[in-house]
C-alpha cells in the first residue's frame, strides 16, 4: 500500500489525489478522537455518579441510628463497617440488660446484599453464633 502512495508522490499530477486522502484522514481521526471523547466522557460521569453514590450510602450509614424505624436506641448501636455495619445490643443503655444482639446492614437505594453480607445472614438464621470469652494470661 504504502509503495503506491510514493508512486503518487512521484508524480506531480497526483498531488490533488494525495490532498484528498489527507483530508479524509484527517477527518476520520477528528470523528475518532470525537467518539474517544465522548467514551471517556461518559466513563467519567458514571464513575462520578458510582462514587456519590457510595459516599451517600456511608454517610447514611453514619447517621443511621439517628434517623426513623431503626431497630434499637442509637445509644445500643456500635457502627464497626464491615463485615456488617453495626453490632447493636438492645435495652443496654436504658436497662443494663441486654435484650437483644443485632447485626445490622445499612442499605440505600436499589443495593442489595453482598455474598459476604449473605453468608452472615444464613450464619445467624441457621444459628451458627456463639459467645467467646478469650483470656490472655
Amino acid at each position: 500500500m504504502f509503495y503506491k502512495i510514493f508512486d503518487l508522490i512521484k508524480n506531480p499530477e497526483n498531488i490533488y489525489v494525495l490532498l484528498v486522502m489527507l483530508f479524509f484522514l484527517v477527518i476520520l481521526l477528528i470523528i475518532q478522537t470525537m467518539r474517544l471523547h465522548r467514551f471517556n466522557s461518559s466513563v467519567r460521569k458514571d464513575a462520578i455518579k458510582r462514587s456519590r453514590a457510595v459516599i451517600g450510602g456511608q454517610v447514611v450509614e453514619q447517621i443511621a441510628p439517628f434517623l426513623p424505624n431503626f431497630p434499637c436506641s442509637p445509644a445500643d448501636a456500635k457502627f464497626i463497617g464491615k463485615p456488617v455495619d453495626f453490632i447493636a445490643f438492645s435495652g443496654l443503655a436504658e436497662k443494663d440488660k441486654v435484650d437483644e444482639v443485632l447485626l445490622i446492614e445499612v442499605k440505600t437505594g436499589q443495593s442489595t446484599l453482598s455474598g459476604r453480607e449473605k453468608e452472615i445472614k444464613r450464619a445467624v438464621k441457621e444459628g451458627r453464633v456463639r459467645y467467646v470469652e478469650y483470656r490472655l494470661n
